[in-house]
């Protein structure tokens, strides 16, 4: 297995956070976590000993709870940069050359978590490639001071607190976190529709449920941490698409203003 990229970080970020803002975008159970998660946990088990055959798609918490949909509406509405940090590594998986494809692929079919050293570096790379797309556009220098700060939606990340730590110091502080909070059993009924279309490697019940414990025992600290630090928005995801996203959008006014 290759070696993952070594910190190249200084002392400081590799953004101004005056110059971007970054958007970090999280889903799972709602309020009474720490009871429900074990207990949706638990459903799960039984559902599948129930059926060894039963194939679930092994997807974010935080896609099941209409992120996805969300983050396209806040792309065209506010002209954010969305980057999902799955979407990244499949992409990087399957890269002619890529030489932590297969890695990458290990990972994400047990179900575990990429080395973050990748998983940054892929990040601030699409980041910059965005920036510099902009650029390129014919927007002169002298145009440059009346251009609005980069805005970035991250999705899937951070999901573990070296990540969160990590990115901050190394690449750009986020100024908020859009937590789309979803109650336990619309979470089961869309983790189970989904399934039925799937096409994935890690669409397997084995991958799920290791994505789930991974995501109760490393994630939700990460949610707890941003949320002492005021960061934390909570978006109550069970509602339709467009009553979820004028939640949203009172949620970022602040930062947007």
């Amino acid at each position: 297995m290759p070696a993952v990229p070594t910190s190249t970080a200084t002392s400081s970020p590799a953004f101004d956070p005056k110059e971007v803002t970054v958007v970090f975008v999280l889903g799972g159970p709602g309020a009474e976590r720490a009871g429900a998660d074990r207990g949706l946990l638990l459903h799960l088990d039984h559902l599948i000993s129930l059926n060894s055959k039963t194939s679930i798609h092994a997807m974010t918490l935080a896609r099941l709870a209409g992120k996805g949909t969300q983050c396209a509406k806040l792309v065209k509405q506010h002209g954010f940069v969305h980057l999902s940090a799955g979407d990244l590594l499949r992409a990087e998986q399957n890269r002619d050359g890529s030489e932590f494809g297969a890695m990458i692929k290990d990972y994400i079919k047990e179900g575990k978590i990429v080395p973050m050293e990748v998983t940054i570096k892929l990040l601030e790379n699409a980041m910059r490639a965005a920036m510099s797309s902009e650029a390129g556009e014919g927007k002169e220098a002298t145009k440059q001071a009346t251009i609005p700060a980069r805005r970035f939606l991250i999705d899937g990340f951070p999901r573990q607190m070296d990540q969160a730590i990590k990115f901050d110091e190394s690449v750009c502080p986020s100024k908020l976190v859009l937590f789309l909070v979803c109650p336990e059993h619309i979470l089961l009924e869309r983790l189970l529709e989904r399934g039925k279309t799937s096409g994935r490697d890690d669409d397997n019940a084995e991958s799920i449920t290791k994505r789930f414990r991974t995501f109760v025992e490393t994630s939700m600290p990460v949610v707890d941490y941003y949320r002492k630090q005021g960061k934390v928005v909570d978006i109550d995801s069970s509602k339709s698409i467009d009553a979820v996203f004028a939640d949203i959008e009172k949620g970022i006014a602040p930062i947007l203003a």
